[in-house]
C-alpha cells in the first residue's frame, strides 16, 4: 500500500481540488487504483464538500483535559488562583464562595489539582473535535473536524492517518491519498510521517517560493521523497519561471503545471471534481497528465 500527501506551504493552493481529482482518476483508471482517502487538513476540513460522503460511523476526540472545580468541595482558599500560570482560574465576583476555571484558558497541567488542599479540582477529558469514516463516490474516506479554538490538531491529524491505513491494510487497498494541511507545523509533521510520496502544490506568487522552499525543508527533514507542480502557472510567468528556477537549483522534480481553468470554481460548487465534471477542460488534461506521473513514481518506491 502506497502513500502520497498532497502539501502545499500556504492555504489556497489548491491541494483539494489535485486530492479530489486524483480520487476521481485513481477510481476511474484502467487498472482502477483502489484508494483509502484521508482529509488530514482537520483544521479546516474540505475534501468532502468535493466529494460529498455519506459518513458511516462518527467517533468524538478527546483532545485533553482541563481542570473543573467542584463548588460543593471548594473553601474558597484561593490556592488554585495562585499556582495558576496561565490565569484560567477565576475568583468568585463577589470575593466569597467557589473558584471556577475558565476552560479555554486552561492549558491542563493540573498543578491546581495537586495544590488544592480539599481535592476539589479534577482533571475532566475534553471533547476536542469528531473524526468521521464515510462512504464517497470514489472510495472510503476518513476526515475530522476540530471544534473552534481547539488545539492538538496534530494528534488528530495522525488518528485520522491511522484509521484510513488501517483500512486499507486490512481491505488490501492498494494506494492511500491524503489531503495535508498547509504550512510546516505538527498537523504537516503527522501527515508527512509514513507517506511515500510527497506531492508540492505550489503557486506563482511573490510569496511562492518561499512558501514552497519551507515545506521542501520539512519534507526532508523526514527524507519523505518529492514532487512538485504549479498550480494556476499561467496567471503569473514570471512567478512560474522563479519557481522552476528554484526546483533546478534544488535538484527538485517539477512534475507538472496546472493552468488557471475557471471551471474549476464551477465544478467545486457542484461537489464533483474538475477532472469528472469537465473532463475535456484545461486543469482536468492537466491533471490527468500529473495523476498518471504521480503514480508512475510512486509505483517505482519499494513497498
Amino acid at each position: 500500500m502506497k502513500q502520497l500527501v498532497i502539501l502545499s506551504g500556504k492555504g489556497g493552493t489548491g491541494k483539494t481540488s489535485v486530492a479530489a481529482a486524483f480520487a476521481h482518476l485513481a477510481a476511474e483508471c484502467d487498472p482502477p487504483v483502489t484508494a483509502v482517502l484521508a482529509d488530514a487538513d482537520v483544521d479546516a476540513a474540505n475534501l468532502e464538500l468535493v466529494l460529498s460522503p455519506r459518513p458511516l460511523e462518527t467517533h468524538e476526540f478527546i483532545g485533553g483535559s482541563v481542570a473543573a472545580i467542584d463548588p460543593e468541595l471548594c473553601e474558597g482558599c484561593g490556592r488554585c488562583y495562585e499556582v495558576c500560570r496561565f490565569d484560567a482560574v477565576l475568583p468568585p465576583a463577589s470575593g466569597i464562595g467557589a473558584y471556577t476555571v475558565d476552560p479555554i484558558a486552561c492549558e491542563g497541567c493540573a498543578a491546581c489539582v495537586y495544590q488544592c488542599p480539599e481535592q476539589a479540582i479534577a482533571m475532566a477529558p475534553q471533547v476536542a473535535g469528531s473524526w468521521f469514516r464515510s462512504d464517497s463516490r470514489y472510495g472510503a474516506l476518513f476526515h475530522a473536524a476540530l471544534k473552534p479554538a481547539q488545539e492538538n490538531s496534530g494528534k488528530l491529524v495522525t488518528l485520522v492517518k491511522q484509521q484510513a491505513r488501517l483500512l486499507a491494510l486490512d481491505e488490501g487497498y492498494g494506494a492511500m491519498i491524503v489531503d495535508g494541511p498547509p504550512g510546516i507545523g505538527c498537523p504537516v509533521i503527522s501527515a508527512v510521517s509514513g507517506a511515500d510520496l510527497a506531492l508540492i502544490v505550489a503557486e506563482p506568487t511573490a510569496a511562492g517560493i518561499h512558501d514552497l522552499s519551507r515545506v521542501v525543508q520539512t519534507t526532508a527533514h523526514f527524507r519523505v521523497p518529492l514532487i512538485v507542480c504549479i498550480n494556476k502557472a499561467d496567471i503569473y510567468p514570471a512567478g512560474t519561471q522563479q519557481i522552476e528556477a528554484y526546483c533546478r537549483e534544488s535538484g527538485l522534480e517539477m512534475a507538472g503545471h496546472i493552468p488557471f481553468d475557471p471551471f474549476v470554481t464551477d465544478a467545486m460548487v457542484q461537489g464533483e471534481p474538475i477532472t469528472a465534471y469537465r473532463p475535456d477542460s484545461p486543469a482536468a488534461v492537466a491533471l490527468r497528465a500529473l495523476w498518471e506521473r504521480v503514480a508512475a513514481r510512486l509505483n517505482e518506491r519499494e513497498p
